[in-house]
Formats: structure tokens, sequence, C-alpha cells
């Protein structure tokens, strides 16, 4: 059994795991419209070390880039660049490596460090923009 992906007009709508015999059927559609994919295939990379397939494992909403032959997942912000060798869109500026956790901040193209959660029994949300943890308030 493989996996393949249904491109229509460059994006993939279906991923199934199928025998290429059987989808060759017709019963899904014309078979030229299927790709094979690999679920051990991320940015080139065969995490079994076999021989990667189409840069990344496909997924709904991907792009099926066929003069690179890789699937490419949507663009998270407007300012990520594409790595040509691997597929996966980056950060215009690495994220810090300092042991804390960020997150991408498309406003100011930077990465904001996100606190600890609180631990004072009340429930949050991380608000991206402010930097901040916002309490859930009831009939909010």
């Amino acid at each position: 059994m493989a996996h393949f992906a249904k491109v229509e007009n460059g994006v993939v709508t279906q991923v199934i795991v199928i025998e290429q015999d059987v989808l060759n059927l017709g019963h899904w559609g014309d078979p030229a419209s299927w790709v094979q994919t690999s679920y051990n295939t991320l940015g080139g990379v065969h995490s079994q070390g076999g021989t990667p397939l189409r840069k990344n494992f496909a997924g709904i909403g991907y792009t099926y880039d066929s003069g690179r032959d890789a699937f490419i997942s949507p663009k998270p912000f407007a300012s990520w660049i594409l790595d040509e060798g691997t597929c996966q869109w980056g950060a215009p500026t690495a994220m810090p490596t300092d042991g804390k956790r960020y997150q991408w901040r498309e406003s100011t193209t930077s990465w904001v460090e996100q606190p600890d959660y609180p631990t004072d029994g009340k429930t949050y949300t991380w608000n991206l923009e402010a930097g901040t943890w916002d309490e859930v308030t009831e009939g909010a």
C-alpha cells in the first residue's frame, strides 16, 4: 500500500492509502491526478533512511510543485521564505536557541518569548500581538 495525494489545480484535496494498480482502475477519478507521497519524508529526508519522495508528505491544502517535484505546505506567514533544499517555510530570522519558548510575530517580523503558563488555576489564552497571557473570563 502507498499514500497518494489527489492534486487539483496544483492543490492537494485528498490523501489516501491505496495500491497503485487499484488506483489505476479509475474508480477514484483520473489516475493522473494522483501523485504518490510518503509519510516518512520530511524536508527532503526519509526518516527510515530510505529514498525521500517529493520533499514532504502531502497534506490537504498543500501545493504540488511539479517543477520541483515537491509537496509544499501553505505559507504560514507573509514574511517567511521557502527553503529550496527542503521545500519548507522558514522565518527570515532564526529563532533563538536559548531553551525558551518563542512564537513568531508577523507584525514585527520577530520572535517573541512566550513566558510560562500562569499557575494560579485560572484559564488563559496567549495574546501573540501583546506578548501576554490573557485571562479567559466567563461570557467572553
